[in-house]
């Protein structure tokens, strides 16, 4: 099975902002990695050179080029309250956002993928919209903590997720689920989707939600072992919270704000 772990292109966008001097053909490789070139479309008065069409990711990069520059990412869901009103909705849909700070501009872009090609062989379109938002830096600090909790949290929820794994009865009635949940302890993110020089917590926290994420994933794909409708809910209800622990992680390990 594959050994990779997958982030939000909106985390590693955030990721790569959060370090200035950034190389921007690493920093576009990182983020779109098999994608068709993503788009980006600004809102208005975000640029004032935007004809109105379509431009490379390299827009949004040059939108937000000023120094000191605040970045954080959202995985949102829904009652989510870390994401600006103007983009709730649109970050809501797309489960995902980049949110950027500089002295000149508070910007949020939200990516619309759309997938195409075979299970096979699959594609993704990716375009950004990047609209002018409310400063988001208390919101953010106030609703996704620092990584000292998201470590916390996240050994909480491997305990919460074994322990409804072992209710969902995996083994017994998804073997291949069983199989692959096994496999993603030995899964890690390939470094060249991280900037050079990320911090080792930050690295670890990524990787921790990002498997924790995973595991949900496959495990949500039926009740297992459920008998009747409340134990398949009480089931699915655990899943979720687990999943909210790991998207609250990869924003705070996607979060760069300066005192």
């Amino acid at each position: 099975m594959d050994r990779t772990l997958e982030l939000p292109r909106s985390v590693l966008l955030a990721l790569w902002l959060s370090v200035p001097d950034a190389d921007r053909a690493a920093l576009l490789r990182a983020v779109q990695a098999d994608d068709e070139p993503h788009t980006v479309h600004l809102g208005e008065h975000v640029g004032a050179d935007d004809d109105g069409r379509p431009g490379p990711l390299t827009r949004f990069l040059d939108a937000c080029r000023d120094l000191p520059r605040d970045v954080a990412a959202a995985v949102p869901a829904s009652g989510d309250p870390a994401v600006p009103a103007q983009v709730s909705r649109v970050a809501l849909d797309a489960g995902e956002c980049v949110l950027v700070r500089t002295p000149t501009t508070c910007l949020a872009a939200v990516p619309a993928v759309e997938r195409f090609g075979s299970p096979f062989e699959p594609g993704h379109l990716v375009a950004w919209q990047v609209l002018d938002v409310d400063d988001w830096r208390t919101g953010v600090l106030g609703t996704t903590g620092s990584l000292a909790d998201a470590e916390r949290e996240l050994r909480q929820g491997l305990i919460d997720a074994t322990e409804a794994l072992v209710r969902l009865d995996v083994a017994r009635w998804r073997p291949e689920a069983a199989e692959q949940i096994a496999g993603l302890r030995d899964a890690e993110i390939p470094g060249w989707r991280l900037p050079e020089g990320l911090d080792g917590r930050r690295v670890r926290v990524l990787a921790s939600a990002a498997r924790l994420r995973a595991i949900v994933a496959l495990a949500a794909h039926d009740d297992g072992g459920a008998v009747n409708v409340w134990q398949a809910d009480q089931r699915s209800t655990a899943l979720r919270e687990v999943d909210r622990v790991a998207r609250r992680a990869m924003g705070a390990a996607a979060t760069s704000i300066a005192p």
